[in-house]
């Protein structure tokens, strides 16, 4: 059995080889991300493995069940780039990896508010440069502080154990309230609520047409002035253009981002020999308080190891016939 990988890079690779997989598979490792004009790389292959941009909708879809494609394994635990309908008619089962280390993502996410908060970025290349100057590099105590948590699945809840640690307030929003969040002192509330009392939000919610522009310019109203937020989910929980308005006028104090809506053709790939061509994303990385990470918040040894064993894992059962961790529309 072929599988081919798409848009892998060398750290999963690595992963990859290391973990135990179904005999008589050969792993095919191909860096380009899949699309239309790439598809037919995959001829030949029973199982696709993708990744969170691969292009997976139905004319891609088409023409890998037409080169004998019958499944999508998925290395990521988000599936809104899959057009699970054309693909339940076209006879492709798609399975995913629905949680591998919510510690990863969770630890990134605060990673992204203490560099912010205590500008470690600037000093960082202020000190490289000899100058030793501390103008600028106020920060504040998160002992007290009001956390805002939208969505509190396992990464949410990991952020929420992480944040009450500090000693930060909990507010929480998720239509499904968890008790793991809840025996931390969070208290629930409406979006808006939580946007108007939070002094930081952060964004842990999957995308779906209800959480698509979660973030826009009325909800960026909301916030408090100089504000913190943070973005490790998926880049379309923003209307990334409000953004620059909101930090030009100052309603938005921080932003990081870890994630961002037009991303597909940009991260992953060593850019740094060409103009940038995102002039959205070119204005947003001129601001001193603006952090953006090329989706990395994943990339720990444990959660590459989880994704690379949950995945050969689940085209193993689907081979025996006892499908797991299955998508269906």
């Amino acid at each position: 059995m072929r599988i081919i990988l798409f848009s892998s890079q060398t750290y999963e690779r690595d992963s990859f080889l290391a973990a135990p997989r179904p005999a008589g598979t050969a792993l095919l490792f191909q860096p380009v991300r899949l699309e239309l004009e790439t598809a037919a790389l995959a001829q030949g292959c029973a199982v696709v493995c993708a990744f969170i941009n691969d292009d997976l909708s139905a004319p891609v879809l088409e023409r890998l069940a037409a080169g004998g494609t019958r499944l999508i394994a998925l290395r990521s635990a988000g599936y809104n780039h899959v057009d699970l309908p054309a693909a339940q008619q076209l006879g492709l089962t798609v399975v995913r990896v629905p949680a591998y280390s919510p510690h990863a993502v969770a630890e990134h996410a605060v990673a992204l508010i203490l560099t912010l908060n205590r500008c470690l970025h600037r000093a960082y290349n202020r000190t490289r440069d000899g100058d030793f100057s501390l103008h600028g590099l106020t920060g504040f105590d998160l002992v007290g502080k009001c956390v805002g948590v939208v969505g509190t699945g396992q990464i949410g809840a990991a952020f929420a154990r992480i944040m009450s640690g500090f000693g930060c307030q909990l507010l929480a929003y998720d239509p499904y309230p968890n008790p793991e969040v809840v025996a931390l002192d969070a208290r629930y509330l409406a979006l808006d609520e939580l946007l108007e009392q939070a002094q930081i939000v952060s964004l842990h919610c999957p995308l779906t047409p209800a959480t698509r522009h979660l973030i826009n310019p009325t909800t960026l109203q909301r916030m408090q002035p100089g504000a913190m937020l943070i973005n490790t989910g998926r880049g379309a929980l923003v209307d990334t253009p409000a953004l620059i308005d909101a930090l030009k006028s100052g309603r938005l104090g921080y932003l990081g981002l870890d994630v961002y809506e037009e991303e597909a053709t940009l991260f992953f790939e060593d850019r740094s020999d060409l103009p940038l061509q995102d002039d959205v994303l070119a204005r947003l990385l001129t601001f001193p308080n603006v952090i953006v990470t090329a989706h990395q918040a994943f990339l720990t040894c444990e959660a590459l190891a989880a994704i690379a064993t949950t995945t050969l894992d689940n085209i193993a059962a689907w081979a025996a016939g006892r499908l797991q961790n299955q998508i269906e529309p």
